[in-house]
């Protein structure tokens, strides 16, 4: 009969409850492993099922579709291939490290080829998997109803061995997941051990015991510190890396990385082409080929055998750290020990596992210890039985003769002679041609055998101490028989890889041009010579210059200074690749430049190991010096160059340069000073300036140019109306850091020289207010001393100046800092002012 009755629940309470229902469901009963045995429902079921129909390993293999239809039947009504998935993947060596079943067939490979079907396959337990439920018929663990309640299957195996954490276990459940690594059979078992024989034991001597995790598939681990934390708290993280080593066959001119072992839990084949892509793409400099040499069956599979091929004369070491940072070679793995422990889920360390195994194993063997001695004690009354019966034999069978039939000859044998109801059960089964001698020894032999081992059996169950020297000797037995040397190299903390940048690219000659208006190219030597190898024949926008020719190599990297103390770092490889005849790339395509910055400073680094310095000037006077090897980088992103004291300055000028000769600064107002680089000491990055020179109210720094201390070059200043000072180098003294300066053009008492820019035996061009480019060349002005008056040389008021580049030549006079190259990016100064609404100053009009 249905009842109308009507219960009143809110949607939220219903479905927090269902859902609630289900992540128990999910938790306790498929994804998440029991501390004692290490075991899902699942895996436990499958075992038992074997165990249960006698497939083991003294016996010939099953079909596998036989085992998961017992299974599913029986015991998991879950489907038939979440059933035969458990099964393959508990008989894949390079899952687990004990394979508790032994496979034969098609069970899968390291490469993730799926297994065949389980109608093709055939299985068995393995012989350590007997261990997992040796004893299980003698009332060791607890049984419960199967689905149905048609049967009873064990809620804990035995588990005669630590097997979570021999064979690990990994499992997402709702709200948890769990990641156990495995670990050695032999250092388990000594540690489960040492912890039985002193219980409070430290974490740091189980761990002389239990290294860390020792995968099937080998390796190297790396992380002491995190496997540490991991077996303190339950979770942990360390690296494992791939075994390698270097073959070099005689005479050949190529060399090979031999991968020999793979991180755990790697497929084989994804690795394999990881670095085949790598190599198609030319991004590992020197490496030629990548081939799988690992044999097809299983014996040979467990040899692994990945080859690189590489150039005779490379670096071998580089080309492995770029492996390791750029393929699963090299992987993170965390431990997660989260389990299920007295019915909830709990995450444990290790000496927490440990315990709970040993906890279990103690009630097993108490409760298989009872389980004997109540037989033995039943057996033992029952040979004392047939003792006596033997001593009056003929009366008992005249009694027996006598009787009209078993029922009352039993009931006779009670009452007339005293003997127990098994006792009388016991004499009525003798069978005549047992009647002799010699049957009365071999009872007596047994009634002597039945008393030791009922003395041994009780004195287990009644010291702690006996109970616990059984288990260590039945653990030792299984460390004896099953153990294995270790297969993974535990090594100390986790190595930071710095991966040679040149091992990214294939490194090649190449030209580098930067244009005053912002353009940037990346050319090979053999398109600047088909064009004639000239400034002149190289692309720019109409109006644009080559600012920075410089011959580099694409395995260097790029600096670029700006003027609010920023800096940005790439690989020339990374600047886009054109024709000489191309006008190239806008800059803020190659760096991520933003609007109020503009480019100050421009340099390229073949080794930031090299003795040199980044300068940086200040518009309001202030110099500072920074060891070349501080801005050496990974990071694409801006970074602190320099700090500014004051929000109102900004940078005018940064430069690579070396520790000799000194520097020439120039003002607006036409002040200007020369000292030695030596007193300007080497600060850090993020640190301002000291003073270079004293400003007077209203001037400040228009530029500055490295020089040697006895430079017999000659330097050029501009002023706004066109007016072009030369001066050698020579006739300019040496100056103590910070004074006022010297006049560098003889000042006027009306319209003061405002200075535009600062010249070394430059070719310039300069744009006027009529915005007309014109050519500048400066070696057809006299010179005149310091302080005096110079040229008129531009028709019309100069609105900026902009710099061209000059190709190197062999013959050319030393440069700002004494090497023979006439023009590099490390010694050349960077415009100040620029093309109006360039991309180096866009707030030109403004400032002017």
């Amino acid at each position: 009969m249905l009842s109308n009755q009507i219960f009143e629940q809110s949607f939220a309470e219903i479905m927090g409850k269902r859902f609630g229902d289900y992540a128990n469901l999910v938790i306790l009963s498929r994804a998440i492993p029991d501390a004692r045995d290490g075991l899902k429902p699942v895996q436990r079921r499958i075992l038992y099922a074997m165990y249960q129909e006698g497939n083991t390993n003294d016996k010939p293999y099953r079909k596998s579709a036989k085992t998961v239809g017992y299974v599913m039947g029986t015991y998991h009504p879950h489907g038939d291939s979440a059933i035969y998935e458990t099964m393959v993947r508990m008989a894949q060596w390079w899952k687990m490290r004990q394979t508790l079943i032994q496979g034969h067939g098609n069970f899968g490979s390291l490469d993730a080829d799926p297994p065949a079907a389980m109608r093709y396959t055939e299985s068995r337990l393995s012989a350590l998997a007997n261990e997992m439920l040796r004893d299980i018929e003698k009332d060791t663990v607890t049984f419960i109803p199967n689905y149905d309640n048609s049967a009873q299957q064990p809620a804990v195996l035995p588990s005669r061995f630590p097997n979570l954490l021999v064979n690990g276990a990994t499992g997402i459940a709702v709200g948890f997941a769990t990641d156990i690594p495995t670990h050695n059979l032999g250092e388990v078992i000594d540690a489960a051990i040492a912890q039985m024989k002193k219980p409070d034991i430290s974490l740091d001597e189980l761990m002389t015991y239990v290294q860390g995790p020792d995968f099937p598939t080998g390796g190297i681990v790396q992380g002491l510190s995190g496997i540490r934390k991991a077996f303190e708290t339950g979770r942990g993280q360390f690296i494992i890396r791939g075994k390698t080593h270097i073959e070099e066959p005689k005479g050949g001119k190529v060399k090979k990385i031999v991968i020999s072992e793979i991180p755990y839990d790697v497929v084989k084949s994804k690795l394999v082409a990881q670095i085949d892509e790598l190599v198609m793409e030319r991004k590992i400099e020197g490496a030629l080929a990548v081939r799988d040499e690992t044999g097809r069956k299983e014996a040979e599979q467990k040899k692994v055998r990945i080859v690189v091929d590489m150039k005779k004369d490379v670096d071998e070491t580089a080309i492995l750290k770029y492996l390791y940072k750029n393929t699963d070679l090299q992987i993170y793995y965390n431990y997660n020990m989260n389990v299920i422990h007295e019915g909830t889920i709990r995450q444990m360390g290790l000496k927490e596992l440990l315990a709970a195994y040993i906890d279990h194993q103690k009630e097993v063997v108490t409760r298989r210890s009872q389980y004997d001695l109540d037989r033995k004690q039943k057996r033992e009354h029952v040979v004392e039985g047939l003792i006596r019966a033997k001593s009056i034999l003929r009366q008992v069978v005249d009694t027996i003769m006598d009787s009209e039939d078993r029922a009352d000859a039993k009931k006779n044998i009670i009452e007339k002679y005293g003997f127990s109801d098994p006792q009388a059960d016991a004499i009525l089964s003798i069978q005549l041609a047992s009647l002799t001698r010699l049957d009365i020894v071999k009872l007596e032999k047994e009634l002597e055998t039945l008393a030791k081992e009922i003395a041994e059996l009780s004195s287990i169950l009644a010291s702690e101490k006996k109970l616990i020297q059984v288990i260590t000797a039945e653990l030792n037995e299984i460390k004896k028989k099953y153990a294995e040397p270790r297969l993974t190299e535990i090594q100390g903390e986790i190595e930071e890889i710095k991966v040679d940048i040149a091992m990214q690219i294939n490194a090649e000659d190449c030209i580098v041009t930067l244009t005053n208006e912002g353009y940037i190219k990346r050319t090979s030597p053999r398109s600047f010579k088909s064009m004639g190898g000239t400034i002149e024949t190289c692309g720019v926008k109409e109006g644009d210059r080559v600012q920075y020719f410089i011959e580099t190599n694409t395995s260097h990297t790029a600096l670029f200074f700006t003027q609010d103390g920023k800096y940005f770092a790439t690989l020339v490889h990374d600047i886009p690749d054109d024709k000489w005849k191309d006008i190239g790339s806008a800059l803020v395509n190659v760096i991520p430049l933003e609007k109020h910055q503009r480019i100050v400073g421009f340099t390229i680094v073949e080794n930031f190991k090299e003795p040199l310095h980044i300068v940086h000037m200040s518009r309001m006077g202030l110099v500072k010096k920074t060891l070349l090897s501080e801005y050496e980088t990974n990071r694409s992103g801006a970074l602190v160059a320099a700090k500014l004291k004051l929000d109102e300055d900004e940078f005018v000028s940064a430069f690579a340069t070396d520790e000799s000769g000194a520097f020439l600064v120039a003002t607006k107002d036409g002040m200007g000073i020369r000292f030695l680089k030596t007193e300007v000491s080497p600060t850090g990055r993020a640190s301002s300036g000291v003073k270079a020179i004293s400003l007077a109210a209203g001037d400040e720094v228009v530029g500055v140019k490295p020089v040697v201390e006895d430079d017999q070059r000659v330097f050029s200043i501009v002023t706004a109306d066109g007016i072009v000072k030369r001066t050698m180098l020579s006739q300019f003294p040496l100056q103590g850091r910070a004074g006022k300066g010297l006049q560098l053009i003889r000042k006027r008492k009306t319209h003061p020289h405002q200075l535009v820019a600062l010249a070394i035996e430059e070719t310039l061009y300069v744009l006027t207010e009529g915005h007309e480019w014109q050519l500048l060349q400066t070696d057809q002005i006299g010179i005149t001393e310091q302080g005096g008056i110079g040229r008129s040389a531009v028709n019309g008021e100069v609105r900026s100046v902009a710099f061209e580049a000059v190709l190197p030549s062999d013959d050319a006079e030393p440069n700002a800092d004494g090497s023979a190259e006439p023009r590099t990016a490390a010694t050349r100064e960077p415009a100040k002012n620029q093309v109006q609404q360039s991309l180096f100053d866009d707030s030109q009009e403004e400032e002017e």
